[in-house]
C-alpha cells in the first residue's frame, strides 16, 4: 500500500529534523565531554525522548550517545597521557569520568592497554609528529575495539 505525497514528505521532513537536532547532540557531546553528562540530559536538550535519541543516534553514528561520549573522553585522555605531567586519576577526573576504575576498564577496551602501560609508553612517543597526525593515529575506534593479546605460553 502506497502513502500518499504528503505523508512522504513529512516523513522526509522529520527524518531532517532529527538528523539536525542528533548533529547539535553530537557537537554538544563533543564540547562538553568532561561535564557530566546522560542520556536523558541530552534528550531534554535536543527536545526528544530519551529512547528515542539513543534509537536515532545509533541509527545515525553506529554507536549509542553513551559509548560516542565514552570514547571522546578517551580519545582526550589519551592527549593528556601523551603529555605525561597528569598522574592517570587526575587525568580520569580531567575528562569527566567519575570513577577510576570505569575509566580504565573503557580505556583498556578501546586502546588495547591500561592507561598507565599507554601513558608510560606514549610519553615522548610522539615528539616531533605535527598534533593532527598524532590524533588521528592515536584516535579510538569503538566498532574495531582493540584486539586481545593472545596469551604467551611459557
Amino acid at each position: 500500500m502506497c502513502r500518499p505525497a504528503w505523508a512522504r514528505a513529512l516523513t522526509a521532513a522529520q527524518r531532517l529534523s532529527d538528523l539536525a537536532r542528533l548533529r547539535r547532540v553530537r557537537d554538544r557531546i563533543d564540547r562538553e565531554y568532561a561535564q557530566p553528562l546522560n542520556v536523558e540530559a541530552l534528550a531534554r536538550g535536543a527536545n526528544m525522548p530519551a529512547r528515542h535519541l539513543s534509537r536515532q543516534f545509533r541509527l545515525a553514528y553506529g554507536q549509542s550517545p553513551y559509548a560516542y561520549l565514552m570514547t571522546r573522553r578517551i580519545e582526550r585522555a589519551t592527549a593528556l597521557l601523551r603529555r605525561g605531567d597528569l598522574s592517570v586519576t587526575e587525568v580520569c577526573y580531567a575528562v569527566g569520568c567519575s570513577s577510576p576504575g570505569t575509566f580504565s576498564t573503557r580505556f583498556t577496551e578501546l586502546v588495547g592497554m591500561p592507561p598507565s602501560a599507554y601513558r608510560r609508553r606514549a610519553t615522548g612517543a610522539a615528539e616531533g609528529m605535527p598534533p593532527c597526525v598524532v590524533k588521528q593515529a592515536t584516535r579510538p575506534v569503538r566498532n574495531q575495539e582493540a584486539p586481545v593479546a593472545e596469551p604467551q605460553l611459557a
